[in-house]
């Protein structure tokens, strides 16, 4: 078994404070950091993370956002709100975190697996280059980048998990829509997510 954890954007823009802020997610970034320090006793080969990361995406922000297809700016490129929050930064600069995959730029991206990392290199190639077969997935939202992010992981032919305990989402409805999904893509799922409304 070689496994790999994905921690998908534990930014500040979407924890408390933030443009787009989910309820929970500081915890949540606190408890994945508490997870990568017990990391070697997990048995993950390794950690990578994906970060939204936007410049101009297009209808992807609006004025007016509908929550749906179009949201309020956040993640902009330069700004505190791209930034890893402060609960899970520092596993990111001791080193603990392998990469960390941007996505976005031009668009929406919400899964990890259309974000590449700082050679051009996506996600599902530095895996395989690794020889990685099995992804845990963790992160921010439940029912938008993380549902992404492990759908895409499972059709990439990597045998996913959710571990939603380590997972914060926008609202009930959609999150048990994502739940479903995922369940229904062959992706295992354990633990209960922390929801927003």
């Amino acid at each position: 078994m070689r496994r790999a954890l994905i921690v998908v954007d534990v930014q500040n823009d979407f924890c408390e404070g933030g443009s787009l802020a989910v309820a929970g997610g500081a915890d949540v970034a606190a408890a994945i950091t508490e997870l990568i320090g017990q990391a070697a006793g997990t048995g993950y080969r390794h950690v990578v993370a994906t970060r939204d990361h936007h410049i101009a995406p297009g209808g992807h922000f609006a004025d007016n956002p509908d929550y749906v297809r179009s949201w309020p700016a956040h993640c902009v490129a330069g700004t505190e709100g791209v930034g890893f929050h402060p609960n899970f930064a520092p596993a990111v600069a001791s080193g603990a975190v392998d990469a960390v995959f941007d996505k976005g730029a031009y668009s929406a991206a919400y899964s990890g697996f259309e974000g590449t990392d700082e050679n051009g290199v996506s996600l599902a190639d530095w895996l395989r280059a690794r020889e990685i077969t099995e992804v845990d997935v963790v992160g921010i939202a439940t029912d938008h980048c993380v549902r992404a992010t492990a759908l895409d992981a499972a059709r990439e032919g990597f045998r996913t998990q959710v571990l939603l305990d380590l997972t914060a989402g926008v609202g009930g409805e959609t999150t048990e829509r994502a739940l479903e999904e995922l369940r229904e893509a062959g992706v295992e799922l354990t633990g209960k997510p922390v929801v927003s409304g």
